[in-house]
């Protein structure tokens, strides 16, 4: 199982990778290093890959889940609700390939401001 590590400011999370093209692509193009922006509880950067949208591509979220959005070639964490959610949905912008889930409290990233830096690396394979 592929797991890397998410810091941001002084919070780090672990996340495991799905078995899946974007996943590979995101794990190969590790480490990354950038400064985050937010939208609402959402929390997003872009990373040097052009990725095409996968068939499964996803137009609501899990609390949690890992994406990248093509539209944006970003890295994205949702934790909760953005700009366009009804309730307590997670809908992102537009659809994203989902290809990783934070494996423990993805509610600390509320404490990750825009403009702070990120950093994703490998943590086990």
């Amino acid at each position: 199982m592929r797991k890397i590590k998410i810091t941001a400011g002084n919070i780090s999370e672990t996340a495991v990778l799905l078995d899946n093209s974007t996943a590979d692509a995101i794990w190969d193009a590790l480490p990354i290093e950038a400064t985050a922006n937010t939208w609402g509880e959402e929390i997003y950067f872009e990373i040097p890959l052009y990725l095409d949208e996968a068939d499964d591509a996803r137009e609501t979220v899990d609390m949690g889940h890992l994406g990248y959005w093509p539209s944006g070639h970003a890295f994205c964490i949702f934790f909760g609700p953005t700009p366009i959610s009804s309730g307590s949905e997670i809908k992102p912008a537009s659809a994203v390939n989902i290809f990783g889930q934070i494996t423990g409290d993805a509610t600390v990233f509320t404490r990750v401001s825009s403009g702070a830096d990120i950093k994703i690396e490998k943590n086990g394979t």
